[in-house]
C-alpha cells in the first residue's frame, strides 16, 4: 500500500488550466482548481526491514550502510540505512551503484504522445530530453561548492551526501564517494495509458502536460519495466530510474479534472531481495514553480540515496516545504520542495537542481554537515527542524 505526503499545497501553477483530451470531451474543458506539484514515496512491499538488511549484508541488493543514533530533537533512538558505506564509519571507500536510465514514451488516451527520446524544438531548444538527462550533473562530475565549502568534483547526489556528513567524511580527504556508476541508458519503452486513466492538459506553459493515474502507472513499472531492466543487466543490485517527459501523476486520476494532481516523482522498494527504483518527470513545460528540467529528478535521486526503502524514521517534522502537516521520515527533498540549488551549466545546458535538507536537520543539532550552523546544502536552513511536529 502506498503512503503519500499529506500536503498538495505547493508549486502553484500560474494561470487557468484547461483539459484538452478528445477522449473525454470535444472541446477544452476548464479546470476550476490550479495544479499543485508534490512528491511521494513508497512503503516496503513483499519484504521486511530485517530482510533488507540481510540482503545488503549479503550483497544481494544495492549496498547500504546502517546508522543508529539518538536524536537531540526527542531523545529517541533511530536506525536507518543509506546507499553506500555508512558515512559514520569515517572510512575511505567509493561505492559504485550500477544505474539504468530508462526513458518512457507515454501515449495518452487522446492520442497525444510525450516522448523523451525526440528532440523538442518548441520547449527544449531542439535538445533530446534523454540526452540532456544523461549529460546532467546527476550522472556527470562537476566541481560543487555547498555552504562555501568545496565538496569535490563529482555527481550531485555524491556531492550532497559528502556535504551532508562533511564532519565525518572530510577526514578521509577525497576518498568517500557514492557514485551512480556505471550508468547505462536502455532502449526507450512505451506506456499506453488506458482510457479514463490519463489526460492531456494545457496550462499556459510551454507545450502540453500529461497526467496519468499513479497506481496504473506504478503497476506497469513493477510488472513490465522492472523485468525489462533485469533482462538487460539490472536487478536488485542496481538502480533503475524511469524518466518521463512533461508527464506527471494523479492519485487517483479523475477523468475530466485535475483532482489529486500532480506527483512529479517518487521512489519505491519491493520484493525480496529488495528492488529499489525511482521515477521522475523531466520538465520543460514550466507548469510548476521551482521545477525545471532535472530538479524533480534531483529530488528523487537524492531521496533514494538517503532513504532507499522509504522507511528511515525521524522525529516528526512539518509545516514547511510541501508538508503542511507532519511527516516522520528521512526524505531530504520534501522540506525544500520548490527551492532550487544554484544552477550548473554543463555540456551547453543550464541545469536546475533542488536544494536539499541535511541529515542533521531531521535528527537534530549539532550539524555534521558543511558549516557549523548549516542544515541544508545552500544556506536556507540554519537550524534543525526544531520541536517535534504536532
Amino acid at each position: 500500500m502506498k503512503r503519500t505526503v499529506l500536503s498538495l499545497l505547493v508549486f502553484l501553477a500560474a494561470g487557468m488550466v484547461t483539459l484538452a483530451s478528445p477522449a473525454l470531451a470535444q472541446e477544452a474543458v476548464p479546470i476550476t482548481q490550479p495544479l499543485h506539484g508534490y512528491y511521494t514515496y513508497g512503503q516496503l512491499k513483499g519484504v521486511t526491514t530485517e530482510e533488507v538488511l540481510r540482503g545488503a549484508a549479503a550483497a544481494t541488493t544495492v549496498p547500504m550502510g546502517i546508522y543508529t543514533l539518538t536524536s537531540s530533537r526527542d531523545d529517541n533512538v533511530y536506525q536507518g540505512v543509506t546507499v553506500g558505506r555508512s558515512p559514520f564509519f569515517h572510512g575511505s571507500r567509493t561505492t559504485n551503484v550500477p544505474t539504468f536510465i530508462v526513458p518512457v514514451k507515454v501515449h495518452m488516451p487522446d492520442g497525444t504522445v510525450f516522448d523523451p527520446g525526440v528532440a523538442d524544438s518548441t520547449c527544449l531548444g531542439g535538445k533530446v530530453p534523454t540526452t540532456v538527462t544523461q549529460n546532467s550533473p546527476l550522472f556527470q562530475s562537476v566541481a560543487f561548492t555547498m555552504n562555501s565549502i568545496g565538496v569535490g568534483t563529482t555527481q550531485y547526489a555524491d556531492a550532497f551526501l559528502r556535504a551532508e556528513f562533511w564532519q565525518n567524511v572530510s577526514v578521509t580527504g577525497n576518498r568517500f564517494h557514492t557514485m551512480l556508476s556505471p550508468t547505462t541508458v536502455l532502449a526507450e519503452q512505451t506506456f499506453t495509458v488506458p482510457t479514463n486513466k490519463g489526460g492531456t492538459f494545457t496550462d499556459g506553459g510551454c507545450g502540453k502536460l500529461g497526467v496519468m493515474d499513479f497506481s496504473t502507472w506504478d503497476s506497469f513499472v513493477e510488472s513490465t519495466l522492472i523485468p525489462f531492466v533485469t533482462a538487460h543487466g539490472g536487478g536488485p543490485t542496481s538502480f533503475p530510474l524511469f524518466v518521463l517527459y512533461n508527464v506527471v501523476m494523479a492519485d487517483p486520476f479523475v477523468p475530466g479534472t485535475s483532482d489529486n494532481c500532480c506527483i512529479l516523482g517518487y521512489h519505491n522498494a519491493f520484493a525480496s531481495p529488495v528492488q529499489t527504483y525511482g521515477v521522475s518527470d523531466f520538465d520543460s513545460n514550466g507548469a510548476f514553480s521551482g521545477v525545471s528540467d532535472i530538479s524533480a529528478m534531483s529530488h528523487e535521486v537524492n531521496e533514494w540515496v538517503n532513504d532507499p526503502t522509504g522507511d528511515n524514521l525521524t522525529p516528526a517534522w512539518g509545516h514547511i516545504g510541501q508538508q503542511s502537516g507532519c511527516q516522520n521520515n528521512f526524505e531530504v527533498g520534501d522540506p525544500l520542495s520548490g527551492t532550487l540549488f544554484p544552477s550548473v551549466t554543463l555540456n551547453s545546458f543550464t541545469y536546475h537542481m533542488q536544494e536539499l535538507a541535511f541529515f542533521s536537520w531531521f535528527y537534530g543539532s549539532p550539524s555534521v554537515g558543511t558549516g557549523i550552523s548549516e542544515f541544508s546544502n545552500n544556506d536556507t536552513f540554519t537550524s534543525d527542524a526544531g520541536a517535534v511536529c504536532e
